[in-house]
């Protein structure tokens, strides 16, 4: 895994150590000659989540938050300009301010402008200014602030590169102290050298790695969490201390953790409380990205699902162009990698990692919205393809309720086309039985996973629509159940709490406790229709002798999970092939 994030970040030409993207949110303006211009958002200013304008390669080394240190050219508010909410903070952000402004003082070797802001921030009545302009725009003392020079080429002093070599060796000058403590757990007789885990070379390991911060919004800190970190005495062997117990270079730690970074911004999605993201060896247009379809098929109304359908028509010509040999260049010898993250503070959970074809990851979309095709509940055909959330959302009250392991084994399920989780299903079969007894539309993203459930199981019997013939006895109870609530319905018509509200749950659980006896109720319901609906009651009489064939009077005392889902498949599609007019046509057939 950590080979292919180190690769992907070179693809992509990333930061190595010692920089790092940043976002930042404001900008000191000045004149070539050090005079103040003003203070100058940054970013979409009328967004209110703005999180500034991401530079790509800043200054960055870990520790330097603390003992009175700073950042370089990137900081907060309250570094730079001691725009502090508590003054008790004042004396430490002093400190942290002078060691900002030495730093700058140190780089005008390189950049003599360095030193034009130096002045400017240690200037008592400029810094006023500047604050008095913040304030009113209501800056936060953390957002970060850089340094801008109007004419300049390029303006900010952070996207030149002239500092680029003095900062690499500056920053190794940095934190130099002897620890005779770490030194007695060093190996004997090395010169402190070992084997990369990523690269193979002889490497002198990196101390501490840098964090991955785009897992704050799945339980990890908002500082960044570590993917490597030996932090107790516990998690060390071979008297190795910090992360030399998987030794690494600075340099492999630094590109894989900007390539988890950039994948988790710009491919991330997240999933209850997990985050996925995937990536690809070779550049893959988005119009024909697999993943894309899982989570961006248009909405629901009439034109958005004709797009739905357009889309999965597209994919499914693409694979059987790969599979027939005629297929575009990017598609050949192309992987993909899976990742499944969240966070637990200040560390990183992996949950899954994937690795598979380009050909595999689209054969597999495919198949589960192939998968997931049911019929809709009016009985008009298939329902639209859901999203990928919205079969999530559909196993529970909340989407926010969605457990991250469910969360993450759904993804596998759906980008490997491995088997549906029973606990999917359990709670599947609890939500739809909850929607019947409130009277509630069916959910077609519920339905089509039970379906999938089974089509995974080897049913071949399962289809999208009904199966009068399904050898389930299960499914058979569910069909006589829908028969039953239609007879009801078109004898009495609406009731307060018809036999669906009062025996569903039961006859889905223990059908032999309560449908013999709700088929014998039948008759009476049947002499309700009247003479002018004689071939109604011919049809339904019918159909309910028909099931009861099947059923072969030898009623299941109890269903299991399985059998469940099956009753309630059984329900919907009855249903669904009534609402569609069939009855209705049986009943002329019948009158004839």
């Amino acid at each position: 895994m950590l080979k292919e994030l180190v690769e992907y970040s070179k693809r992509q030409g990333l930061a190595g150590p010692g920089f790092a993207p940043k976002a930042v949110k404001w900008a000191i303006q000045a004149t070539p000659d050090g005079r103040l211009m003003g203070v100058m958002p940054l970013g979409d200013t009328a967004d209110k989540r703005n999180p500034g304008r991401e530079f790509a390669v800043c200054p960055e080394t870990s520790g330097m938050n603390s003992g009175g240190k700073s950042h370089f050219l990137v900081e907060t508010l309250e570094t730079v300009l001691l725009m502090c909410k508590d003054e008790k903070n004042l004396d430490k952000f002093k400190t942290k301010r002078a060691f900002f402004v030495k730093q700058l003082r140190d780089a005008t070797a390189v950049c003599p402008e360095m030193g034009l802001f130096a002045d400017l921030i240690e200037d008592e009545s400029e810094r006023a200014e500047m604050i008095g302009q913040l304030q009113e725009a209501k800056a936060k003392p953390t957002d970060k602030i850089t340094l801008m020079i109007e004419g300049r080429d390029p303006p900010f002093l952070v996207e030149d590169t002239v500092w680029h070599e003095w900062w690499a060796d500056y920053r190794k000058t940095l934190g130099k102290q002897p620890d005779t403590a770490k030194k007695k757990r060093s190996p004997k007789k090395t010169d402190g050298r070992m084997r990369c885990f990523v690269t193979g070379d002889l490497v002198v390991p990196a101390k501490t790695h840098p964090k991955i911060t785009e897992l704050a919004n799945v339980g990890a800190s908002a500082m960044g969490a570590s993917l490597v970190s030996f932090d107790k005495d516990s998690l060390c062997s071979y008297g190795l201390s910090q992360s030399a117990n998987a030794a690494m270079s600075e340099e492999a730690a630094a590109a894989y953790r900007a390539g988890l970074n950039h994948v988790l911004a710009s491919r991330g999605r997240r999933l209850a409380g997990a985050k996925v993201a995937y990536w690809f060896d070779k550049h893959v247009p988005e119009e024909e990205n697999p993943g894309n379809l899982l989570f961006t098929l248009p909405d629901g109304d009439a034109s958005g699902q004709q797009q739905e359908r357009d889309a999965l028509l597209k994919a499914r010509g693409l694979l059987d162009s790969i599979r027939s040999g005629k297929a575009p260049d990017f598609t050949s010898n192309n992987h993909y990698y899976a990742l499944t993250l969240s966070g637990n503070a200040g560390r990183v959970v992996i949950r899954d990692w994937m690795i598979g074809s380009f050909e595999e990851l689209l054969a597999s979309v495919v198949g589960w919205f192939d998968d997931l095709a049911i019929v809709h509940r009016r009985g008009e055909g298939l329902a639209a393809p859901p999203k990928f959330m919205a079969v999530l959302g559909a196993l529970v009250r909340e989407l926010k309720d969605v457990p991250a392991p469910l969360a993450a084994s759904m993804w596998t399920a759906a980008i490997r086309r491995g088997p549906i989780p029973r606990t999917a299903i359990a709670r599947a079969v609890d939500r739809a039985r909850i929607a019947v007894i409130d009277d509630d539309p069916p959910n077609h993203a519920r339905m089509g996973l039970i379906k999938a459930y089974h089509k995974r199981k080897g049913d071949t019997h399962m289809t999208e629509y009904l199966n009068e013939d399904h050898p389930s006895k299960a499914y058979q109870c569910g069909r006589l159940m829908a028969v039953l609530d239609y007879l009801q319905y078109k004898a009495l018509d609406e009731v307060n709490a018809g036999v669906v509200q009062r025996y569903y749950a039961a006859a889905s659980a223990t059908p032999a406790l309560v449908l013999g006896r709700l088929t014998r109720l039948s008759q009476f319901h049947l002499g309700k229709l009247g003479k002018d609906k004689k071939g109604l009651a011919v049809t339904i009489d019918r159909q309910i002798a028909d099931i009861w064939a099947k059923i072969k009077d030898d009623l299941p005392n109890t269903l299991s999970l399985n059998e469940q889902s099956l009753f309630a498949m059984g329900f919907y599609q009855q249903k669904a092939h009534r609402a569609n007019g069939s009855n209705e046509k049986q009943e002329e057939s019948a009158k004839e």
